[in-house]
């Protein structure tokens, strides 16, 4: 109401400039996000395996395009901070052609199930991730095997592509969780900023997953494409990719983005959520009751 009286003295026209360059409160990117993924858990499978392939294809650019600027540069201190710019790519194709990766979810699916706490949300988020997940990771696989054909890419890129491999995978369980809850933490913050991005969506998802690369965090998926291409190459075995890096890097990407920025971002908003939603239940009420009274006394054909 206050701001309503701060604005009085605008017309209509410079009303709406101001609405287009507000940024939306709390509730409504809540309410933006939780919409998303009431909307993800509503796709058949077959859709969400098709578009979790087609992101794990998409996020094996990130891989490839950080290690073609490495092999680049010069050996230089400065090296690694001008590479890591490369590993926005496969992000950014992600997010604008709206295909599905998992940890975006651990967002968008989760507001759904921590508003409505029941237990068919639950199996419905638990599918989703299964199907995108695995999606994904097919994909990243087949990006991998596609990378390692031979001769495909000057000499100097392969030390590139295969130190990233090893970098990926012997880290230690810790090290990875510990790395992967802040990459976690940070791309669900990245799709919590993103309502309010509109024309910068890209800027916004380059600077935070440069920060990822520059802080050389684990992702599940970005990652995937380069322990894959270790176990390809021969410095890993598939027992290193399951237990030194899928296993560390899911745990603590999830738990990084539910915690981190699903529950406290709920939490935050959660008395102004609940009033909302309950004035908008009793309202349906009402109007059901209305209808229901206006059935009764309204008379039957025929009398």
């Amino acid at each position: 109401m206050a701001e309503d009286n701060q604005l009085q003295h605008l017309d209509e026209g410079e009303l709406r400039l101001a609405e287009r360059h507000s940024v939306p409160d709390a509730f409504l990117i809540h309410e933006i996000i939780r919409h998303e993924g009431e909307e993800e858990l509503a796709r058949k499978p077959g859709a969400l395996a098709l578009s979790g392939l087609a992101a794990g294809l998409s996020m094996g650019f990130s891989f490839l395009t950080q290690a073609l600027l490495t092999a680049g540069l010069p050996d230089t201190p400065w090296r690694h901070t001008l590479a890591s710019f490369g590993y926005a790519v496969g992000f950014i194709i992600v997010v604008l052609a709206r295909q599905q990766l998992f940890t975006e979810s651990t967002l968008t699916a989760i507001l759904p199930l921590i508003t409505r706490r029941d237990r068919a949300t639950l199996l419905g988020v638990l599918k989703l991730w299964g199907v995108v997940l695995t999606a994904n990771i097919a994909g990243t696989w087949i990006f991998a095997v596609l990378v390692h054909a031979p001769g495909l890419f000057p000499p100097a890129v392969t030390p590139a592509l295969q130190e990233m491999a090893r970098a990926a995978i012997h880290s230690g369980f810790a090290a990875t969780f510990v790395r992967a809850f802040f990459a976690g933490w940070l791309i669900a913050l990245m799709v919590w900023i993103l309502p309010s991005a509109s024309t910068s969506r890209p800027l916004i998802v380059l600077l935070i997953t440069y920060v990822v690369a520059l802080a050389q965090l684990s992702h599940i998926i970005a990652g995937s494409a380069e322990a894959a291409y270790g176990v390809l190459a021969g410095s890993a075995t598939l027992y290193d990719y399951v237990a030194e890096f899928f296993a560390p890097t899911v745990l603590g990407n999830i738990a990084g983005g539910i915690v981190m920025v699903s529950v406290l971002n709920h939490g935050a908003i959660k008395p102004e959520i609940e009033e909302r939603l309950g004035d908008g239940e009793r309202q349906e009420k009402r109007n059901a009751n209305l209808r229901a009274t206006s059935r009764a006394g309204k008379p039957k054909a025929g009398r």
